[in-house]
């Protein structure tokens, strides 16, 4: 293999492939991204078993060749080198190494074989479709926060895609809930859409796929099978296995009664929210939130630290009420509003609560209540 590669190219698909790569590997091969040449160019491709992106980068190939080269040093290698750079990589057959040049700089990667690769079969997709990777991006940013952590439950450790109907319109939701928030994003159902099957696409992938999808301003297909995910992005492919498990019944916690209705500037909110959640101690970081005829008082206390309050102008009608949040959570919440007002409907100290944004009815919130 011998081939002639811009740095700037290079380094941009190597930055999304090798993010792919964990940094402590049992099985060595995986700590490794293939490198393919062929007369159109690279492709470059790193897997977790789980997960696999590969992703075609033009080259000037002068010898057609496969090797697997360690993801990350090969990355660093090219980040440090100077930009405009030309780079040369050699990969005499027989040998067990590569060569990479570029102006005054030589390196030699121990390279592994490309036969002991692992390859992540697809299978057959059932479902095509597309959505421009605008709305995809917003639906990861409005609901990947809500994404559980805890793997003991793994079915909520991603977000829940899925078609469903909103007031007689077909529409594509993503749902991410860790069983104290959740969050709720609708779009247009796309053409191909229909009838998918749920799928929970893990964490992971995730942030992947929003690496990938940054700045970029074209569709993104979607291919969908029962078992596994697929992402075309430009010259990119991530293909996923999905989690194997069922979504919960999420529509039960989303409450239709709550008659307490609160309205108050989004930003200036999560702000005073930060500021009086400075004293609260770390493992609770408790607010307590007491309402009264356009009157919203913010406090938290610490037996530590001391107290703070901070008093909101809010449009509220209805009866006292004082409840409890964890601060963390309805920072979170508040931070993803992006109109000017927040909407949030309530019942009592016990009940969950719904936060909407005043400009966009297409994303919902749910925020469980804390003892405060």
């Amino acid at each position: 293999m011998k081939l002639t590669i811009e740095r700037a190219a290079l380094l941009t698909a190597l930055s999304h492939v090798q993010s792919v790569v964990e940094r402590r590997n049992t099985i060595p091969i995986l700590s490794n991204v293939q490198i393919e040449a062929n007369a159109q160019g690279i492709s470059l491709t790193a897997t977790d078993l789980d997960l696999a992106v590969v992703e075609r980068v033009a080259a000037k190939v002068a010898q057609e060749g496969t090797t697997t080269v360690p993801a990350h040093t090969f990355y660093e290698i090219v980040r440090k080198l100077p930009e405009g750079a030309e780079i040369q990589c050699v990969y005499p057959s027989g040998e067990q190494r590569l060569s990479l040049s570029a102006g005054r700089s030589e390196f030699s990667l121990a390279c592994l074989p490309k036969e002991d690769f692992p390859v992540m079969t697809a299978g057959d997709f059932s479902h095509h479709f597309s959505i421009p990777a605008a709305e995809l991006r917003r639906l990861i940013d409005k609901t990947r926060f809500a994404i559980s952590t805890e793997e003991t439950r793994y079915y909520l450790n991603g977000i829940y895609l899925h078609a469903g109907e909103s007031g007689g319109i077909k529409v594509l939701r993503g749902v991410a809930t860790d069983g104290h928030r959740l969050a709720r994003v609708e779009m247009p159902l796309p053409d191909g859409a229909a009838g998918i099957p749920g799928a929970i696409v893990p964490r992971k992938t995730v942030t992947e796929l929003r690496k990938l999808i940054d700045g970029v301003d074209d569709d993104v297909r979607i291919s969908l099978s029962e078992t596994r995910i697929r992402f075309t992005v430009g010259d990119a492919l991530l293909t996923s296995k999905l989690i194997d498990g069922t979504f919960p019944d999420y529509e039960r916690v989303i409450p239709s009664g709550n008659d307490k209705h609160m309205e108050v500037e989004g930003k200036a909110f999560a702000a005073a929210v930060d500021r009086v959640s400075t004293i609260a101690t770390e493992k609770g970081r408790a607010v307590k939130l007491v309402l009264d005829r356009d009157r919203l008082v913010l406090s938290a206390m610490s037996p530590e630290s001391g107290s703070a309050t901070e008093e909101v102008p809010v449009s509220y009608s209805d009866g006292p009420l004082e409840i409890g949040f964890n601060s963390r959570y309805l920072i979170d919440i508040t931070t993803q509003i992006e109109g000017e007002s927040a909407h949030f409907a309530m019942n009592d100290a016990a009940s969950p609560t719904v936060v909407r944004d005043g400009n966009d009815d297409s994303a919902l919130y749910v925020l469980m209540p804390m003892r405060v």
